[in-house]
């Protein structure tokens, strides 16, 4: 009777294995980032965000984003134009001293090294890219980001 369980047992086995492999060369494969230029803005009466990302063909990640908050009163329109355009003009005059950050790339999101919190996310179907802004108290901020062939100038 053990004779007649061990054929059968053969193709589960070896669709097990073959399962197991399959995910243990899906955990190695190593994820390439996506290579271009993002760039991006958000506002809320209380807070006004302008960024940037780079991303070289050596999956090199380049990103600034300067922001103000203001935690007193909320801004009003006026101030938030005043205070983007202040930050464009400020991320643009900057933007060659930007350094690569080190950041792990897992198909989706980009995180810092042994880190959990992603700091950008990547919708490969879509094409989109956006920014995690993270500050203090503040709930976290999505800033979305679409792609360009160049920077405009502020």
């Amino acid at each position: 009777m053990r004779a007649k369980a061990l054929p059968k047992m053969r193709p589960i086995f070896a669709i097990r294995i073959a399962l197991l492999a399959c995910l243990v060369l899906s955990g190695c494969s190593n994820a390439r980032p996506p290579v271009g230029r993002w760039q991006g803005a958000y506002e809320d009466p209380a807070l006004v965000i302008v960024a940037r990302l780079e991303i070289d063909s050596a999956g090199h990640v380049r990103v600034s984003a300067p922001n103000a908050i203001s935690d007193k009163q909320p801004l009003s329109n006026g101030d938030r134009a005043d205070l983007r355009s202040k930050l464009e003009d400020g991320l643009a005059a900057s933007w060659a001293r930007v350094v690569p950050l080190e950041l792990e790339f897992d198909g989706h999101a980009f995180h810092k090294p042994g880190g959990v919190a992603p700091q950008l996310e990547w919708d490969s179907s879509t094409k989109r890219m956006t920014l995690i802004f993270y500050s203090g108290n503040r709930r976290s901020v999505h800033v979305p980001l679409e792609q360009v062939t160049d920077f405009r100038a502020s």
